[in-house]
């Protein structure tokens, strides 16, 4: 089973930056798509941000384009999402999740595994 730990949320103001990490351990390998979702209180879980591994493949969501970077470092089996000039719609718990092959979706049910989220506030 793939287990998948998040750190880094927090609180900051409107125009400030936090990076979140996830480490994926268990049987978890680079020929995995690793993604950022968020869910705000009321409102769905949306997809942020996605990578493929193995090819460094990556997809944004419309609202953080230009803000948001997700990378990975395949060594540690861990992705990251930088997220600049944060805003007060950022606020949201976000999750990690991961599935193995295919990197096309932005379905929760498409992800088998998923972190227990990190909570991110931004204050305006």
């Amino acid at each position: 089973q793939v287990q998948l730990v998040e750190s880094g949320g927090g609180s900051v103001q409107a125009g400030g930056s936090l990076r979140l990490s996830c480490a994926a351990s268990g049987p978890a390998t680079t020929n995995m798509c690793m993604a950022w979702f968020r869910q705000a209180p009321g409102k769905q879980r949306e997809g942020v941000a996605r990578i493929y591994l193995l090819a460094n493949n990556t997809v944004y969501a419309d609202a953080v384009k230009g803000r948001f970077t997700i990378s990975r470092d395949n060594h540690k089996i861990t992705q990251y999402l930088q997220m600049n000039n944060l805003k007060p719609e950022d606020t949201a718990m976000y999750y990690c999740a991961a599935r193995f092959s295919g990197c096309l979706s932005w379905l929760t049910g498409a992800y088998n595994y998923w972190g227990q989220g990190t909570q991110v506030t931004v204050s305006s």
